[in-house]
């Protein structure tokens, strides 16, 4: 597959909004424009060559990019022989994992807010606090679980014939 030009990618202003939008909560800039790049990709995913293309960024910026996504089990590689050059695609139901994954980060964050809580002995307002927010992640941590299963539930029947 040849090099494709910027006007043959499609869904550029949008996948840079929710590029932008995954940045301001905390998503590292360059992996999320490259994610979002992937997810609008055509089917084959894109070469290193063509991410940097698409985003107007260096080689150096695109190889960073991917190996934080590749370490977070965002997207993979794909080596094919016929092929001289690596393609990268998403990994599909990547965020389903990452959330299904997450119940036991919530319950431990709860210990360790629990902790800090106690460390603070006599001060009403942080015990409060600490409380409020380790109670907020033990109900995440029951509840997905919960939401999980109703997405898999919602999924398989949209896909039904």
């Amino acid at each position: 597959m040849t090099s494709q030009s910027s006007a043959a990618h499609v869904g550029i202003d949008a996948a840079e909004g929710a590029a932008a939008v995954l940045t301001a909560v905390g998503f590292p800039r360059m992996p999320a424009r490259v994610m979002m790049a992937l997810i609008a990709a055509p089917a084959g995913g894109y070469t290193a060559g063509e991410l940097g293309e698409r985003l107007g960024v260096s080689p150096a910026a695109v190889s960073g990019a991917v190996r934080y996504l590749q370490t977070v089990h965002m997207i993979r590689r794909i080596s094919r022989p016929d092929q001289r050059l690596v393609r990268y695609e998403i990994v599909s139901d990547a965020w389903y994992e990452v959330m299904a994954g997450n119940s036991p980060v919530y319950e431990r964050l709860a210990a360790h807010i629990d902790e800090i809580g106690a460390a603070h002995g006599d001060d009403a307002v942080a015990r409060e606090r600490t409380e409020e927010m380790s109670e907020f992640f033990r109900f995440m941590s029951r509840r997905m679980p919960q939401l999980i299963d109703e997405w898999e539930t919602e999924r398989a029947e949209r896909r039904l014939p």
